[in-house]
């Protein structure tokens, strides 16, 4: 695959490129406060290998698809796999699958498509490329995330991104599975020491269990924060939002307010309005 080696950890402006010799990012042009720079479509390929698989195809664009082909320089779509259902992950997977004739395996039924989908500890395997299936729930109920062992690197959807925290998606969503799922990331990471954190949105990361860790503690932190503003007396979600989140921008308290109503289902306070 053609692209350009990206830093790592660093503070650019991400715009893809070749992350390994087996993984490339192609950016989706949907870039919003949500999506940050865009959706990353991963491009996961043996060197010199004819077949590839593509990890979350992103918005139904043309434009996009014409990227994707032209980063495959030649290469035939085996598979592609949904880290999970949300559109700006999933909306062009049918697109791109009718036009390069491949099947969708995803989680959730419904978005599978000429596929019986993938599960927990599937391993999905395109010549002597193999990609390990892990069920990540939390930020949707559907969530996986995917690690490459031959670059030792862990595909995380929207479970972790490369800069800034995800939205745990309630109801669908949940925080108790979502800081287990943290666990078993970070557990993985350890134990293959993984190198290389491939995440849906931002940029690529190295040292996958500190990243990870990091996670883990600012999700603490903001529950700490909660059961703060609750002893104070707040009585809606927006209040803890404002309280909470009065650091994130404005036009990120929807989303905010989404990861509040997960915070107070896990603290059992959904007496709170």
């Amino acid at each position: 695959m053609s692209g350009r080696l990206v830093p790592l950890g660093g503070t650019d402006v991400w715009q893809g490129g070749s992350v390994s010799i087996r993984s490339q990012c192609v950016l989706a042009p949907n870039a919003s406060p949500m999506t940050l720079d865009g959706t990353n479509t991963w491009l996961l390929r043996e060197p010199g290998a004819p077949d590839c698989i593509v990890v979350d195809p992103g918005p139904d664009d043309d434009s996009h698809f014409d990227a994707i082909e032209r980063a495959l320089d030649g290469a035939k779509v085996a598979q592609i796999l949904l880290t999970h259902g949300h559109e700006d992950h999933s909306e062009g997977a049918r697109g791109l699958a009718d036009r390069v004739g491949a099947p969708i395996a995803a989680l959730d039924p419904q978005f599978s498509y000429g596929s019986q989908g993938c599960h927990d500890g599937d391993i999905v395997a395109v010549g002597d490329l193999e990609v390990h299936v892990i069920s990540t729930p939390g930020h949707t109920a559907d969530s996986l995330s995917f690690y490459l062992p031959a670059d030792a690197a862990l595909l995380t959807g929207d479970t972790v991104l490369g800069r800034g925290s995800t939205m745990v998606a309630y109801p669908d969503g949940d925080l108790g599975q979502y800081l287990d799922s943290l666990d078993v990331l970070e557990a993985l990471s350890r134990e293959s020491a993984a190198q290389l954190l491939l995440p849906g949105h931002g940029q690529a990361l190295r040292d996958p269990a500190e990243v990870i860790n990091g996670y883990r503690i600012h999700r603490q932190l903001r529950l700490d924060q909660v059961r703060a503003v609750l002893d104070l007396g707040a009585v809606t979600a927006e209040d803890v939002v404002a309280a909470v989140y009065a650091d994130v921008p404005r036009d990120l308290w929807p989303a905010a307010a989404v990861s509040v109503r997960a915070q107070l289902s896990y603290l059992g306070r959904l007496d709170i309005n």
